[in-house]
């Protein structure tokens, strides 16, 4: 498996791309099964005690992720909600990416503690290409992240939680 990050400050969007060892009919499953996200979503120390997906365009879904150790907000659970807006199967999704409290009502990054310039709505767009040997390219753009240290954070996060997918698609 391979990495590759890109950051482009300027459109404060995070790019990151991996390799998996896995047919892309898989890789796409594992971003829209409630049961395969649970699997992986979140960086290595959270667990997703709820994740919910109303897969179509206009759909919403609504993530938690929580840690037993770290910051007093990891541990009561950090939700996300966001509605899809694009859904090509088995090869791009679109959707939007926000802070949320447990009801899925959209709240400022503030919510959790975290200060910087988090827009209230950002977009994450994945795309999965079939290559050689039954593996999958995924490109992930998650545009809005504020630059410095929320961008660093965003992409171990975001790696962190691939390295999960990778495992969860052996």
């Amino acid at each position: 498996m391979t990495s590759n990050l890109t950051t482009r400050p300027a459109e404060r969007e995070l790019v990151i791309t991996r390799i998996f060892d896995a047919p892309r009919d898989l890789v796409w499953k594992a971003w829209t099964d409630p049961k395969m996200v649970k699997k992986w979503w979140g960086p290595k120390i959270f667990k997703a005690p709820h994740i919910s997906i109303d897969f179509r365009v206009g759909g919403r879904y609504l993530f938690c992720m929580q840690s037993e150790i770290g910051e007093e907000a990891w541990k009561k659970g950090i939700w996300s909600t966001g509605e899809y807006r694009e859904i090509k199967e088995p090869e791009k999704l679109v959707m939007t990416d926000c802070f949320a409290d447990e009801h899925g009502n959209v709240v400022p990054a503030s919510h959790y503690g975290m200060d910087g310039d988090f827009p209230l709505e950002m977009l994450v767009t994945v795309t999965l290409e079939e290559i050689e040997d039954n593996k999958t390219k995924m490109t992930l753009r998650h545009a809005g992240i504020p630059a410095g240290e929320h961008e660093k954070g965003a992409s171990e996060g975001w790696n962190e939680s691939f390295d999960k997918l990778a495992e969860s698609l052996r």
